[in-house]
């Protein structure tokens, strides 16, 4: 017969909580100081990246996805042998208060592409991406380096992501760069991926939960928002709420295919019209233009960006509307909202250690202790999601307004 602790012991390890999430981090430079990500800050390596998610950020779960260069798995292996990080049994490192999963950015340009797409494939431990790296320098040409071109089918790279246990998700799908929805296909993933081999779907900055449900073959998929950081002050730009036993490799396998309770609770992600490409504009003079316009109406020019949102109504052909998603909250890291300085923001982390703990915990009437009145009105209505804005596109980010 089972004691009465070790029954308090079992139903204590099958109690889920909710944790928070950001599965899309770049590395900016490795531990010999070489460019990974060449556009992102030379500050964005992958020590700095554990410790602002872990000290500042609040993040409880984070995915780097430059995992695949042999030079950032040595990073980690340090980290591991100095005492200061460690494999969990269900997959991931434990670095302080945050576990990392190791992924891979990847661009796929296959026969069946209209345009290049990135995918986002993660591993459960070192040995695993080890393999896949290896694998990948056969057809790479420099694995050193972030979201570089793979040569071969994109149905052939999931495979090999799932023979070593991996997770495949299709990256930030509706950008008009680089993606399934905006460059890839025509009109369905099937004409590049197989269905059964994508494990969630991640949304974007110019999209949103409603939005992406106009497609009705992304019904049956788990929504992922993520930041696409970098650099350390965007980590945890976009993210999301997971209800899950703790963070781990397994867990997150879990929640994007919802067994046994563990979920995506909430999406939290920046207003679609605060992205860069929301709307059409043209490229030269940002005037908005129709989806239909082959040059600018104001300035004659030929370089026009579809926007999200024109591209999403040329896909629509969803018949019913989904019920079941968990709630896509409106809402921007501090460093976005008005009369929030450097100075500002690192009182308010002094006060209440954690970003994650000022945007969603901290009461009014505290806040209040620490900054303006009307500041903490603005951390307040970005917490309920109220912030006032006006919209993006051709490459320029929408902005937060004033309000009274």
């Amino acid at each position: 017969m089972m004691s009465a602790e070790h029954k308090f012991q079992e139903k204590n390890d099958n109690i889920l909580k909710s944790y928070f999430a950001d599965m899309h981090i770049h590395i900016g430079r490795d531990l010999y100081n070489h460019p990974v990500k060449i556009t992102a800050a030379k500050n964005l390596t992958l020590t700095n990246v554990l410790r602002e998610s872990s000290r500042r950020k609040g993040i409880n779960l984070i995915g780097v996805i430059d995992s695949q260069a042999p030079a950032v798995q040595q990073e980690i292996k340090n980290l591991i042998k100095e005492g200061e990080a460690y494999e969990l049994e269900d997959g991931g490192i434990r670095f302080e208060h945050v576990i990392l999963l190791l992924g891979s950015e990847i661009e796929v340009y296959d026969d069946e592409c209209q345009g290049p797409l990135h995918v986002l494939c993660y591993f459960p431990t070192l040995a695993k991406i080890e393999i896949f790296s290896e694998w990948l320098t056969t057809r790479m040409k420099n694995i050193t380096l972030s979201s570089q071109r793979y040569y071969g089918t994109a149905k052939e790279l999931q495979h090999k992501v799932k023979e070593l246990a991996g997770i495949f998700i299709p990256a930030h799908v509706f950008t008009p760069f680089k993606s399934l929805y905006g460059k890839g296909v025509k009109s369905s993933l099937k004409e590049i991926l197989d269905p059964d081999l994508i494990d969630g779907v991640e949304l974007g900055l110019s999209s949103d939960t409603e939005m992406a449900d106009q497609i009705e073959e992304l019904h049956d998929y788990t929504f992922v928002s993520n930041s696409d950081a970098h650099s350390l002050p965007k980590i945890a730009r976009e993210y999301q709420e997971i209800l899950m036993k703790e963070p781990s490799f397994k867990e997150f396998y879990y929640a994007l295919h919802q067994v046994e309770g563990r979920k995506i609770q909430r999406n939290f992600g920046m207003n679609p019209q605060l992205g860069k490409y929301h709307t059409t504009v043209c490229v030269d003079c940002l005037e908005a233009l129709s989806p239909r316009d082959d040059k600018c109406t104001s300035c004659g020019s030929k370089k026009i960006v579809k926007g999200v949102f024109d591209r999403i109504k040329e896909l629509a052909n969803a018949q019913e509307e989904i019920v079941s998603r968990p709630p896509y909250i409106y809402q921007v890291p501090l460093e976005y909202l008005p009369k929030l300085g450097p100075k500002t923001f690192e009182k308010l982390i002094s006060s209440f250690q954690t970003e994650m703990n000022i945007i969603h915990h901290v009461p009014h009437d505290e806040l209040i202790e620490v900054v303006s009145e009307k500041l903490a009105d603005y951390i307040i209505r970005n917490r309920e999601g109220r912030m006032s804005i006006k919209a993006g596109g051709g490459g320029k980010y929408g902005k937060i307004e004033n309000v009274d």
